[in-house]
Parts: C-alpha cells; sequence; structure tokens
C-alpha cells in the first residue's frame, strides 16, 4: 500500500448508509511522461505561448477572455462566477450509490488507480471489516466525489487486503 510518508491527495470519509468511515486517498500510479519546455535554438530562453485574437492578430489579455459554448450558429458566453456558481464544491465525502458484483465492472471503463487507507489507526479496524466483506463477497461500490473542483465516478474495490478507489469513464454509446 501507499508508503507510510505518502502525502494524500484527498481524505474525507467513505459512507454508505448509517456508516462513515474516515479515509485518506493516495496516488497507487505515476506518470513518468518526459516534459519538455520549448526554447529558442542557440539559447536557453524559454518560449511561451500567447493568448492571441483569431481575427485580429493580437495579443488579448487574460482578464478579458470569457469561456463561451458553442451552440452552432453562436457562442452562449459563461462569465467566471457563473462557472463557480455551476461548478461542485470541494467534497469531504465519497458517496457510496451502491454496491455492484466485481464482474459487472467493465475494465474499459477504469482510467486513474488510488489507494484508500483509513485516516488513523482509530478506523483501522472498520476498515479491516469493510475490505474483507467486500472482499468476501466480490462486491464493487460505485461512488462520487469531488477532488479539485470536479466530480468523479469511482468503483472502490478490496484487493489484497486493501481499498483500492478507481475513477472511472463515463460511458459512451457512440460507435463512430
Amino acid at each position: 500500500m501507499a508508503n507510510a510518508m505518502a502525502r494524500a491527495v484527498w481524505g474525507g470519509a467513505l459512507t454508505f448508509g448509517l456508516v462513515s468511515l474516515p479515509i485518506q486517498m493516495f496516488t497507487a500510479t505515476d506518470s513518468h511522461t518526459i516534459h519538455f519546455h520549448q526554447l529558442e535554438r542557440g539559447t536557453s530562453d524559454r518560449v511561451r505561448n500567447q493568448r492571441v485574437n483569431e481575427r485580429t492578430g493580437k495579443e488579448v489579455p487574460l482578464d478579458a477572455i470569457v469561456k463561451g459554448y458553442d451552440v452552432g450558429d453562436e457562442y452562449v458566453l459563461v462569465e467566471p462566477d457563473e462557472l463557480e456558481d455551476i461548478a461542485p464544491g470541494r467534497s469531504k465525502v465519497l458517496e457510496v450509490v451502491g454496491f455492484v458484483a466485481l464482474d459487472d465492472v467493465e475494465p474499459i471503463f477504469f482510467d486513474k488507480t488510488y489507494y484508500l487507507g483509513p485516516k488513523g489507526k482509530d478506523y483501522a479496524k472498520t476498515y479491516a471489516l469493510l475490505t474483507q466483506a467486500m472482499q468476501h463477497q466480490e462486491k464493487a461500490a460505485i461512488a462520487t466525489f469531488v477532488m479539485r473542483s470536479r466530480e468523479y465516478l469511482v468503483a472502490v474495490k478490496a484487493e489484497a487486503g486493501m481499498l483500492t478507489l478507481h475513477t472511472l469513464h463515463w460511458y459512451s454509446s457512440r460507435t463512430s
């Protein structure tokens, strides 16, 4: 599981029914992608991207930019304060909406994996009991929670004596 020195990326409570288990979430995987900077050839000067108006070719200051949703022949503009009003808030709850058979969760929907651990020694026994029950019953918990202002649909599974959380891709019926 996560190293004792690992830093939790999220903390809250896993809840279902009247049960609430304080947990911490740790990253289970790491990207080893190399990230490059753009430099001007022959120098060590970084090259930055600019925000430029497509029609005029002039640079646009950040405070003059709004988001817009294309509805075909026009854009619906959305101001930053409107985005804040509709964005999900920071959540401290990983809310289980139901339990399903492990075989019912297709691996194609899995995105990123995290480890879940009890938030302190006081909750280790409850954590172990839930882990054993889910593993014995071969069930996964389907849940939602908010992290970094984004709502996630997740599957929580018991694997090798610990709980893992898998963010899920949303189902798309498009075949083209």
